[in-house]
């Protein structure tokens, strides 16, 4: 098959769940014989708008515009982005998998897939429903909660990355579209033959440095466990529109010396290592599709401490044996995280890693748009 995919970011230029989800899925089908594309901004600094990568072609429809204003997704990248959409007119293909963040390139695909007569099928991540919308936007909440109840309409077929957003997409947007529960994966191989870092830490976090992941949380957590532990130490993996503000918050509460905030890493290797050579993964965020970061931890040999909140999809990997559960606030986050760094009876948490293999998410993709 021809197999368009329509994302506005990629993999490894822009690093987050949704970008590893299509490097892996997108270098697996192409692996197995399909002539896989993919249409983004152009996140590249060489000459030329084509480009092939891990045996995908990359198609740079639009130059690269900030994903974020203000420390929101910025709602002109998305309407400029959808625009762009429009040169799929041009391009050949069988089927075309759209990602339904930012929404607007949903309305111009399924323009383009009608004038071409060619099936549509997106994929979703995460559903926010109108209360976070309000929450996340103010008065504008409305505008894109009502677009995010237009466009779970607009596709042949929709493909779910967990069975809690599958469950989401019927209960809170009531899609009514043939859905598919297709799981994240990890290369649980590739991470055991690498050796921890020299750089140790108690506790660790990697991911987007957004306001819903919480890691203000964290930070006090770390102020209220230096209390018995003077010399524990966090590490903040990755990069964001909230590190300064974090960054003064440590300050503040006195624990810049606890904590090192590495900025953004490269390469996933490095990060594996420092994650490898960690003691316990914090993963206070309230908001997550699947939580792709929490299944990398597990694989790392880490036990995960995440928050029990509803709209938070990482908490059903997560047992007493392997981590903990906790509310969203820095007491509940700081005694989870004492608990398991005095837990000497963990399971193996590389054992339910290995339940989850981007090979069969792969084949089971690939049967989705083979209908």
């Amino acid at each position: 098959m021809k197999i368009a995919i329509v994302s506005d970011s990629i993999y490894p230029y822009h690093k987050g769940g949704k970008e590893t989800r299509i490097f892996e899925l997108s270098t697996r089908l192409a692996k197995a014989g399909n002539d896989v594309h993919i249409y983004t901004m152009k996140w590249w600094d060489q000459p030329g708008r084509i480009r092939k990568e891990n045996g995908v072609t990359l198609h740079a429809i639009s130059r690269k515009y900030k994903l974020y204003s203000g420390g929101r997704r910025s709602m002109v990248q998305g309407v400029l982005f959808g625009v762009a959409c429009f040169r799929l007119l041009s391009e050949p293909f069988d089927v075309v998998d759209v990602d339904h963040m930012p929404y607007f390139p949903l309305f111009s695909m399924w323009i383009v897939c009608r004038l071409k007569r060619k099936p549509m099928t997106a994929t979703w991540h995460e559903v926010w429903g109108g209360s976070y919308w309000r929450d996340y936007l103010g008065h504008l909440g409305f505008i894109a909660s009502l677009l995010e109840r237009l466009t779970v309409r607009i596709p042949d077929h929709i493909v779910a990355v967990s069975e809690f957003t599958a469950e989401r997409l019927e209960t809170i947007l009531h899609s009514q579209k043939p859905i598919t529960w297709i799981e994240n994966g990890i290369d649980t191989a590739a991470i055991r033959r690498l050796k921890p870092s020299k750089q140790t830490s108690d506790v660790v976090f990697v991911g987007r440095l957004l306001s819903h992941k919480n890691v203000d949380v964290l930070i006090r957590a770390v102020a209220i466990l230096t209390r018995k532990r003077p010399d524990i130490t966090c590490l903040i993996i990755s990069d964001g529109p909230e590190r300064p503000q974090l960054e003064r918050l440590s300050a503040k509460m006195g624990v810049s010396d606890n904590i090192v905030f590495t900025g953004f890493i490269e390469h996933d290797v490095d990060k594996f290592r420092l994650m490898k050579a960690s003691r316990v993964f914090a993963h206070p965020s309230t908001r997550e599709g699947f939580g792709i970061v929490a299944l990398e931890a597990l694989a790392c040999g880490l036990p995960v401490v995440t928050t029990n909140h509803p709209e938070n999809a990482a908490r059903y990997m997560i047992t007493p044996e392997i981590g903990r559960i906790c509310k969203p606030t820095p007491q509940s986050l700081a005694r989870a995280i004492e608990s398991v760094l005095n837990d000497q009876d963990l399971r193996d948490t590389t054992e339910v890693a290995r339940s989850f293999d981007w090979r069969v998410s792969a084949r089971a993709l690939e049967k989705v748009y083979a209908r």
